[in-house]
């Protein structure tokens, strides 16, 4: 299988937090989740992924190239923020073909793609409204579909679904497998929801106080090992999710 990421050796220190020798190995077309507590380092990972830091010891790189080494608008990635990180002042379709705008595509073909992205997102009857209008699905599907025009080769998801209901995150994770099939992106996305992380990735990474101590499949996620820590983390807070799965 042809790697998306390799993160080899990397660490970085922010402030009083410091990630430390990640090692990772991520596929082509995979859905990976990165599982932690609060403050574990999933987000600074995520980021770093991205590109958004310049000092760090190791190595980032995306489809074989440093990402730091990439121009921001010439690396194929999609972001999608834990408060979705809309602009409030534009409309949902303004929003949606912001970074089309910025790459100065043609109004006529922006805005066709605007609307074939709506559509799939089933957010077109929302086009003229504004954030803050919308349910808490919409503006998820519109931070979506604002990553998504842009045809990314790696979808970037922070904590994607905390804020919504069980019932709008149910049908969120079935519109991301629809995404993944329609689009054919690699995912990586964090989260602290054990029972999530098992619905949507194939294979889910355990951060532990700034190490990525565990990697496993996602069927495998609750076998026990000898990291103590992991036992703890997995069991100390999901037998109850267990149980139910």
């Amino acid at each position: 299988m042809n790697k998306m990421v390799e993160i080899k050796d990397f660490s970085i220190r922010l402030g009083n937090f410091e990630l430390k020798n990640i090692n990772l190995d991520i596929f082509d077309n995979e859905i990976f989740a990165v599982l932690g507590k609060t403050g574990s380092g999933k987000t600074v990972l995520l980021e770093s992924v991205a590109g958004f830091y310049r000092r760090f010891s190791g190595n980032v790189n995306i489809q074989g190239k440093s990402v730091v080494d990439v121009p921001l608008e010439k690396r194929k990635i999609g972001f999608v923020y834990q408060d979705f990180g809309l602009f409030p002042h534009m409309t949902v379709s303004d929003n949606i073909g912001y970074g089309l705008k910025i790459q100065k595509l043609d109004k006529q073909k922006r805005e066709k793609k605007v609307a074939e992205m709506a559509e799939i997102l089933s957010i077109g009857h929302v086009l003229n409204q504004y954030p803050g209008t919308l349910s808490g699905g919409e503006r998820q599907r519109t931070a979506l579909a604002r990553a998504l025009v842009l045809d990314p080769k790696m979808l970037l998801m922070d904590e994607p679904f905390s804020a919504l209901d069980p019932a709008t995150k149910q049908s969120m994770y079935k519109q991301i497998e629809t995404i993944h099939q329609i689009f054919g992106c690699t995912i990586l996305f964090v989260t602290h929801d054990f029972n999530e992380a098992q619905i949507m990735a194939d294979r889910i990474g355990i951060m532990v106080n700034g190490e990525l101590r565990g990697i496993r499949k996602s069927v495998n996620l609750f076998e026990s090992c000898q990291d103590e820590e992991i036992n703890n983390f997995l069991w100390g807070n999901s037998r109850g999710v267990k149980n139910a799965v």
